[in-house]
């Protein structure tokens, strides 16, 4: 895993981040540095998922990835002062009892489940619940919508875990989309990625940006080939709207959010628009 922390500063909160399909610790750096800048202490783990493992569909791991990754979080938060050890100048600085969470595509699926989101079983009953109390809110970027028959049947067959149950997920969260991220996994346009916002009883925040794409800009990394809809000032808008959702979560602070939001309604709305409940 990777760790970002500020040299100063002390009773800094914990924000966990789970990357996307194939990704690792090493990106995402237009977000983790930025939010380590702001008082977090980052922590990045590398899923089962990576490119560097190369375990593809056929590989009997596979299957149970989606819960590894859930697996990932939580045994961080068990080994907090483990890592706090381990990282020079660190010991001493962290608030363990101030938890929040983000995640992009896949790892914003693996973020809802510690939020409280559940699964939809083949005979319609809900899965396992997942919530972890630790967390105290999340951010979810280009989190997948519900399944279903609104799912390809590639994603029907291939990724059970791609049929969330919303209802469940009380704890506050931002939910941030792109209107031009058409998935091959759904049926459906953009809007699919936003019903995590619509369907949860804790979501609090829309973010939607104009023009962007599933990277949203860019947010994996600042040279990545993937990216096909590069938009600096959309990424940096993204780092800095997630980081005061977070910051007044973790504070208790809402006027820090209320603050960012009228910010970005007097200013940004060429980039997108925030739609709040």
């Amino acid at each position: 895993m990777r760790v970002s922390a500020p040299v100063r500063g002390d009773d800094l909160p914990v924000l966990l981040f789970s990357h996307g399909n194939g990704w690792s610790l090493d990106g995402y750096a237009p977000l983790t540095a930025y939010w380590a800048s702001q008082g977090f202490v980052v922590v990045q783990p590398t899923h089962l998922d990576s490119r560097r493992h190369g375990i593809g569909l056929d590989d009997d791991r596979f299957g149970s990835i989606w819960i590894r990754r859930h697996d990932d979080l939580t045994q961080i938060l068990d080994q907090l002062d483990s890592i706090e050890a381990a990282v020079p100048g660190l010991a001493g600085r962290i608030d363990k009892n101030t938890v929040v969470a983000a995640g992009h595509s896949w790892g914003a699926q693996t973020v809802q489940m510690l939020l409280g989101a559940r699964t939809i079983e083949a005979d319609g009953s809900l899965g396992a619940d997942y919530l972890d109390e630790r967390v105290s809110a999340g951010v979810l970027l280009a989190a997948t919508g519900v399944g279903g028959e609104q799912l390809h049947p590639f994603a029907q067959a291939n990724f059970p875990f791609m049929s969330p149950s919303f209802a469940q997920l009380r704890t506050p969260i931002l939910v941030v989309a792109g209107d031009h991220d058409q998935s091959p996994l759904s049926l459906r346009g953009p809007d699919w990625f936003t019903d995590a916002f619509h369907q949860s009883p804790g979501a609090t925040d829309l973010l939607t940006l104009f023009g962007a794409e599933h990277s949203l800009g860019g947010i994996p990394g600042y040279e990545v080939a993937e990216t096909t809809d590069e938009n600096p000032e959309r990424v940096a808008v993204i780092a800095r709207l997630t980081a005061a959702y977070l910051r007044a979560a973790a504070t208790g602070d809402s006027s820090v959010w209320q603050r960012a939001r009228a910010s970005f309604a007097a200013t940004g709305t060429t980039v997108g628009r925030i739609d709040s409940v």
